[in-house]
């Protein structure tokens, strides 16, 4: 028996079976590269599903989270520490926002933006009869809260009653918003580039028409850049390259790269008529291993200049995909901004191009029913497309 089955087999036997996972075991990382258990090398277009921006094995990173062990990992909320405030500080300016409350994942972040459009709401006239419009084919997580405003009914099924009060628009459909819209509207929610949906970058007129409505019925609108956010679309937050700004954001993925963490950001109007002590807390959120995480892949992002490298590498990463699409009649489209790109597939079972490229080292993603994703670590070269377009032609065309 091979060292990767007889893990899958002691994982079987004591893990929940949540997942439909690959039969693979990882072991180690080194730039865009992972290694199993059986010392099998993968390409990574996946990056832990959007999450390893910075690549496996960035020495600067590491060696800021081992001093951080060495000072201290947890003190809890009720005292300050000094990671968190550096990080808070690097996030603020990287955005151009008011106000952060790490969390511990980005559903808990969209759990703590819900709270806030709430509490915003309820400040202005003391009802609790709030409503928030999110978009079909949307994905925010699978807590309950998160679930709620989750557009996908597959999700949701087993696990009703859900949170009242939400409405279903279609994305990029200005139009089946406003028709949700009352005046028990509370907060618009949606991602600037829908990920688990479909791979689908919102059009610039319809979020510049969510903002206009908003501000003009002081209806809060909140952001997921959980996916689509540090620096994966060639904007540090993809809102930034349409000129949008949230009334809340909310991140995480990239934010650690690998830790752990994630935040819902405030503007100024929101944060002065919201949360006060008492209505939101966490334990583990903020501590100092996790910030310190936040607070070195800021460092790196403008050291490494890895967002201009997004925007450097992106028109070749296109080209590169679309030639695909002229060349494969079973591919049909591509979409998507930056390093966060979809190919959809006709006529041909998405799992089963996914699992020929496993076969032939290399890890991509699905998004929907028909769509390979890729979101890369953001510190892919020509070289690594070029690979993973073999490599990926050899999966197309593999029996």
């Amino acid at each position: 028996m091979s060292k990767t089955q007889d893990y899958i087999n002691r994982a079987e036997e004591v893990i929940l079976h949540t997942y439909n996972r690959f039969p693979v075991v990882l072991e180690k990382g080194k730039g865009v590269y992972l290694e199993d258990v059986d010392q099998k090398q993968y390409l990574d277009f996946g990056a832990g599903i959007a999450v390893f921006a910075l690549g496996y094995g960035n020495r600067k990173y590491q060696e800021a989270l081992k001093q951080q062990i060495d000072d201290v990992i947890h003190t809890s909320n009720l005292y300050y520490n000094v990671p968190a405030i550096e990080a808070a500080e690097k996030l603020i300016q990287a955005c151009g926002m008011s106000k952060v409350f790490f969390t511990n994942s980005g559903t808990e972040a969209i759990e703590g933006a819900i709270k806030t459009a709430r509490k915003y709401a309820y400040h202005k006239d003391g009802h609790t009869d709030h409503e928030i419009i999110a978009m079909n084919h949307s994905f925010h997580g699978r807590s309950i809260g998160a679930l709620s405003v989750t557009g996908n009914p597959h999700y949701q099924e087993a696990f009703r009653p859900l949170m009242g009060g939400v409405k279903f628009a279609d994305f990029n459909d200005l139009n089946s918003v406003k028709a949700q819209i009352n005046e028990k509207t509370c907060a618009i929610i949606l991602e600037t580039v829908q990920g688990e949906g479909g791979i689908y970058p919102a059009d610039r007129e319809f979020l510049e028409g969510i903002k206009k409505i908003c501000e003009e019925k002081d209806i809060l609108l909140i952001l997921d850049e959980i996916q689509c956010g540090m620096g994966r679309t060639g904007e540090m937050f993809a809102w930034q390259g349409y000129g949008v700004s949230p009334d809340i954001m909310t991140c995480a993925k990239a934010l650690g790269c690998g830790v752990p963490v994630g935040a819902f950001v405030l503007n100024e109007k929101t944060a002065k008529a919201s949360l006060v002590p008492g209505d939101h807390g966490t334990t583990y959120g903020g501590n100092p291993f996790a910030c310190a995480a936040v607070s070195k892949v800021f460092d790196l992002f403008e050291e490494e200049k890895i967002v201009e490298h997004v925007r450097q590498i992106t028109p070749y990463f296109e080209k590169k995909l679309d030639e695909l699409v002229e060349t494969y009649e079973f591919l049909s489209e591509r979409r998507g901004k930056g390093l966060m790109q979809g190919l959809v597939v006709e006529g041909r079972p998405v799992g089963e191009i996914i699992t020929k490229a496993l076969e032939n080292g290399l890890i991509i993603l699905s998004a929907g029913n028909n769509v390979l994703r890729f979101v890369p670590p953001l510190i892919i070269t020509q070289e690594h497309i070029d690979e993973m377009i073999e490599k990926l032609k050899k999966s197309f065309e593999s029996k």
